[in-house]
C-alpha cells in the first residue's frame, strides 16, 4: 500500500463501475482513472449538462468512452428509475462507488420530505445499493465514500431529519457520513451472513480541494475579506482531487481488500497522503447502530435488500 497511485490500478477490461457524482471532484477523477485502465464506466450525475459535459473530459483520455445515467440521490423515484435502467443496461456491475454528496448545506429537504444531507448522502444512497444487489456480479466491491467529519457529533437514528432537535449544517453533515460509514459495514456484515459474494468496503478523501468544498465556503456568506483568507487557508491545508480520490480507487480496485475494509489518506490525521487503513470511531463501530440505522433507511425509503 506503500504509495499506492492512480497507475497502480490493474487493468480493468471487462469490468464495469458506477460511481455516483462523477461530473466534478472526486467522482469524475475516479471515473477517468477507470476509464483510462479499460473499465465501462457509467457516470451518475443529477445534472445532465454537467454530466455530458463530464462524459467529453474523460472520453480524451478513456479507453472506453464513459456513459451516462440521470440519477438524483434526493428523489427515491429518480433513484428507482436509474436502477432499473443501470439492471436494463449493463449485465452486471463490478464496482458501484457511491461517492456523490452535499455538503454542510443550509436547512433544506429532499423531494420525500428528508432532510437534505442525509437524505441526499445516506438514504439516497442506500435505496440505490439496494436496488442494484441483483446487478452486482460475484466479488463486486460496494465502494461508500465517508468522511473525517464522520467523527463528529453522532447521529440520532429516531431524529435523523432534524425534526427535534436544532439543524445545524455541519453536525447534519458529519451525521450523514457517519451513516455513511455505518451502513458501508452493515452491509459487510449483511452479505457475510447471507453468504453473498459482496465486498462493501469504505473510504475518505481526507481533506481535497473539490467543487464541493469550494461551494461550501460560499454558503456562508462570509465578508470578502474573511472569505478570502478561509478559501486560501483551505487551498494550502487540502490536497487535488486526483489525490484525494486514491484512497476510494484503492479501495475499489486493488488486490486484497476485505470487506469491512476503511481507507483514508496515510499522512498525519489523515488530511494528506497515499491511501492507508484509516481509523473508525467508536460511533462507526456500533453494531446496534447500524443496525438500526438500516431498519430505519428501509422504513424512510421503502426499499429493502434482496439477497
Amino acid at each position: 500500500m506503500t504509495r499506492w497511485t492512480a497507475a497502480d490500478i490493474p487493468d480493468q477490461t471487462g469490468r464495469t463501475a458506477l460511481i455516483t457524482g462523477a461530473n466534478s471532484g472526486l467522482g469524475r477523477r475516479s471515473a477517468q482513472a477507470l476509464a483510462e485502465r479499460g473499465a465501462r464506466v457509467l457516470i451518475a450525475c443529477r445534472n445532465a449538462e454537467k454530466g455530458r459535459a463530464a462524459q467529453q473530459e474523460i472520453a480524451r483520455t478513456a479507453t472506453t468512452a464513459p456513459e451516462l445515467v440521470e440519477l438524483n440521490l434526493a428523489d427515491l423515484s429518480s433513484v428507482r428509475d436509474a436502477a432499473a435502467e443501470i439492471r436494463e443496461r449493463t449485465d452486471g456491475l463490478d464496482v458501484l462507488m457511491n461517492n456523490a454528496g452535499v455538503m454542510a448545506t443550509p436547512r433544506r429537504t429532499t423531494e420525500d420530505g428528508f432532510e437534505l444531507q442525509i437524505g441526499t448522502n445516506h438514504l439516497g444512497h442506500a435505496a440505490l445499493t439496494w436496488l442494484l444487489l441483483p446487478a452486482l456480479r460475484p466479488g463486486a466491491r460496494v465502494v461508500t465514500v465517508s468522511s473525517l467529519a464522520h467523527h463528529g457529533g453522532g447521529l440520532d437514528v429516531d431524529d435523523l431529519n432534524f425534526t427535534r432537535r436544532r439543524y445545524h449544517p455541519v453536525r447534519a453533515y458529519s451525521q450523514s457520513k457517519l451513516a455513511n460509514l455505518l451502513f458501508a459495514l452493515e452491509l459487510d456484515r449483511a452479505a457475510k451472513r447471507a453468504q453473498h459474494d459482496l465486498i462493501s468496503v469504505a473510504a475518505h478523501p481526507g481533506m481535497a480541494m473539490t467543487e464541493l468544498t469550494r461551494n461550501t465556503s460560499r454558503l456562508h456568506s462570509l465578508p470578502a475579506p474573511v472569505h478570502n483568507v478561509v478559501h486560501l487557508g483551505t487551498r494550502l491545508v487540502t490536497q487535488p482531487a486526483e489525490h484525494g480520490a486514491l484512497p476510494q480507487l484503492f479501495a475499489a480496485t486493488a488486490p486484497g481488500v476485505r470487506g469491512g475494509d476503511y481507507f483514508g489518506p496515510g499522512g498525519i490525521g489523515e488530511v494528506r497522503g497515499h491511501p492507508s487503513r484509516a481509523r473508525v470511531s467508536k460511533a462507526a463501530r456500533d453494531v446496534r447502530t447500524a443496525q438500526r440505522l438500516w431498519e430505519a433507511t428501509a422504513e424512510h425509503t421503502g426499499v429493502a435488500p434482496s439477497w
